[in-house]
């Protein structure tokens, strides 16, 4: 069996698929994996690093929105798409598995083509246009939250890493808050702004640093690899707030932390609801509006709180996120709430959906 995965761009993309990934090898040893890719992506980097083949074909970005741009896409998709068929072909693709982004729809539109069955993982809550075309032609819609508006969806959550999926915080937590050089008693605020870090978030944190150390809370903060550390005077006998430029270790960061502040990617989102941590979300104040969306469904149900970007000062900081820290009931029954959302199979359910949809294929 092979199966071809078409996730490219960003981590978004990247992650769910190569979790599918190691799901499948999980199951089946010998399951070829071919990941498609484009030069510009970040899965030149990520895909080989974790050891599974890239092919790169020519990237075609697709507009978000209905446009007059529109009208332009198949005539730049036609050699992209031959590449992607080409691709099918040497690989003897048994099956496709899209997760959007620049390299999704050649991969679909290919594998229509070629008569490979499709399968389509939609991460955010409002779908990209390559997944909505693609799921025209899937023989499985696998989505990420349960009221999603694609034909034929099935609610499976977000795959993830092993390691996150399967983290107990408090059975790793002493661990943890050791590694970076935490109290092992104290209240922990996790910030971070994904893996460029977020001006926004940085700024209005270090303003609230010293307000925290005389709570008795504690902050680890991943600024972002780009972003100057803070210079900040650690007063004796004080909470630590911790500086990092970058976490690669997000398991331990989860275990570290009894709340976040953070944007709201669908990953993060699934991450934290996986591993049961509430968090203050602040989404990016771009694009259409799907990260607000991401984070709606959990932050109502009580596992988190929501911020415009505009409107993260350190008074609302103060106000919303110290009071939860300071407080181990609320924060239980946040962490119980986020974690009513935490799909941590959902990349053992992606792998029946490609097991489906290969039969489904062979029958047709």
């Amino acid at each position: 069996m092979h199966v071809v995965l078409a996730g490219g761009g960003t981590a978004g993309h990247i992650e769910p698929a190569l979790a599918l990934a190691d799901a499948l090898r999980r199951q089946d040893p010998t399951v070829g994996i071919t990941a498609l890719g484009t030069e510009r992506g970040l899965e030149t980097r990520l895909v080989p690093e974790r050891g599974y083949q890239l092919e790169l074909i020519p990237a075609v970005p697709l507009p978000r929105k209905p446009t007059p741009e529109l009208i332009t896409v198949p005539g730049r998709l036609r050699g992209t798409i031959k590449a992607a068929e080409q691709i099918l072909e040497r690989a003897k693709a048994d099956c496709v598995v899209g997760f959007g982004g620049y390299v999704a729809l050649p991969g679909y539109l290919a594998a229509k083509r070629a008569g490979v069955p499709i399968v389509v993982h939609e991460a955010n809550a409002r779908p990209g246009l390559a997944n909505k075309i693609g799921s025209r032609y899937a023989h499985g819609v696998a989505v990420s939250t349960p009221d999603s508006k694609l034909r034929g969806a099935r609610y499976v959550g977000i795959p993830l890493r092993r390691s996150i999926a399967t983290l107990n915080r408090a059975a790793v937590r002493p661990e943890a808050r050791a590694a970076f050089g935490l109290s092992p008693n104290l209240p922990t605020l996790l910030v971070s702004g994904g893996s460029q870090g977020a001006r926004r978030l940085n700024e209005v944190v270090q303003q609230v640093v010293p307000h925290f150390q005389r709570a008795g809370i504690q902050i680890l903060h991943a600024v972002g690899p780009k972003n100057e550390l803070p210079h900040v005077d650690q007063m004796p006998g004080m909470p630590p707030y911790v500086p990092v430029p970058y976490v690669d270790r997000m398991d331990l960061a989860y275990a570290a932390a009894d709340m976040m502040l953070c944007r709201a990617g669908a990953m993060t989102v699934a991450e934290l609801s996986a591993v049961g941590l509430p968090a203050a979300y602040v989404p990016l104040p771009i694009g259409n509006g799907e990260q607000r969306l991401n984070a709606q469904p959990v932050v109502k149900a009580g596992g988190g709180l929501l911020v415009d970007d505009a409107e993260l000062t350190p008074e609302w900081i103060q106000g919303n996120v110290l009071p939860v820290l300071s407080d181990p009931q609320r924060l239980t029954a946040m962490s119980r709430a986020a974690a009513e959302f935490g799909r941590p199979d959902a990349d053992e359910l992606l792998v029946g959906m490609v097991y489906e949809a290969i039969a489904a294929g062979r029958r047709d």
